[in-house]
């Protein structure tokens, strides 16, 4: 009647009461049909080759949520519980709705058919058959009972069961159906991201190698910049000291010994700004470095994320393809 779910069946344990029972290893279908012959509405779910809802639903049933994903129902003709278990929220809500509304059109059904029954009751007062012909047409069973079964009730009857029969073969059938195209699906989809994982994982290796070499470069880097700085500044040094030692000798040539200083300190300050400029070119390369080195990290935490992600969807794809081979192994 326009509506079918999967949901984890369960039931009510005899013996206790209390617990559940699983009623089937995985989530199956479960529908609602409408038995025309009968004017009811049932429940109905099939674990292989038998069926393990059958309910027929009543003006006075109930379907109570336990939890955010759980409801149950009680069936006082079977003389149990049933319980649902669900994938989504949203999935129960529509299936608790969906109850109210055919147990309102079951409230509906039963009492337009007692409006039938007192009708036909009151036709059958009027025009009752008598006791004798009654006992005369018992007295011959085997007519009766040929002409009986031959009467539109039997066919009725044996229709309303074929035509049952049919519609669950149907579904189980477009069901395997169904699964064989979403367990083909899941194989490519896992064969691809087993692919995308290992090539991730290859990158990742790629990019560790990459950032060990660059942190060994910055070592190497920082420890050359430092011994150029000290031997430049003990280099300096030597000079200074051999260009005043030049200059106390030539004291004699006052004039040539200030133009020698002036040089002097016109070197020592160009050698001062090269070496400022030295300094600011090394801490904008650490810091370009350090950048870098940031950057990389970032970049090696989000890769092992996707990779983490990407591990736990290949784990249910994995859990999802075993569930469905068992299925369709069975």
């Amino acid at each position: 009647i326009g509506l079918y779910t999967r949901a984890h069946v369960f039931q009510i344990d005899p013996a206790t009461k209390r617990n559940w029972i699983p009623a089937s290893k995985h989530a199956v279908t479960v529908s609602f049909f409408y038995d025309a012959n009968r004017h009811a509405y049932r429940i109905i779910s099939v674990g292989g080759t038998k069926a393990i809802i059958n309910t027929t639903i009543s003006h006075n049933m109930t379907f109570t949520k336990t939890s955010q994903k759980f409801g149950q129902w009680a069936d006082s003709r079977a003389n149990t519980v049933y319980g649902l278990g669900f994938a989504t929220e949203q999935q129960l809500h529509q299936f608790a709705e969906r109850f109210k509304e055919v147990r309102e059109a079951a409230r509906l059904a039963r009492e337009k058919s007692q409006d039938k029954i007192e009708l036909n009751t009151a036709a059958l007062s009027i025009a009752a058959p008598q006791p004798g012909k009654a006992l005369k047409l018992h007295r011959n069973t085997p007519a009766a009972l040929g002409s009986w079964l031959k009467s539109s009730a039997w066919v009725e009857v044996v229709s309303v069961s074929v035509c049952f029969r049919s519609i669950c073969e149907m579904n189980l059938e477009s069901e395997l159906f169904t699964l064989q195209d979403s367990n083909a699906k899941l194989v490519a989809a896992l064969h691809e991201a087993n692919a995308n994982v290992e090539q991730w994982k290859k990158q990742l290796a790629a990019y560790q190698d990459e950032t060990e070499r660059l942190r060994d470069q910055v070592k190497i880097y920082t420890a050359f910049k430092l011994c150029a700085m000290w031997k430049g500044q003990e280099k300096l040094k030597q000079k200074e000291s051999t260009e005043i030692r030049i200059l106390q000798s030539k004291k004699s040539n006052f004039h040539e010994l200030e133009q020698e200083r002036e040089e002097a300190i016109h070197r020592l300050q160009e050698l001062e700004m090269r070496n400022v400029d030295l300094e600011r070119r090394v801490q904008n390369a650490e810091q370009n470095l350090a950048s870098a080195l940031e950057d990389r990290e970032r970049a090696e935490n989000e890769v092992q994320r996707v990779v983490q992600i990407l591990d736990v969807k290949i784990f249910d794809l994995n859990d999802l393809r075993q569930s469905l081979v068992k299925l369709i192994s069975k």
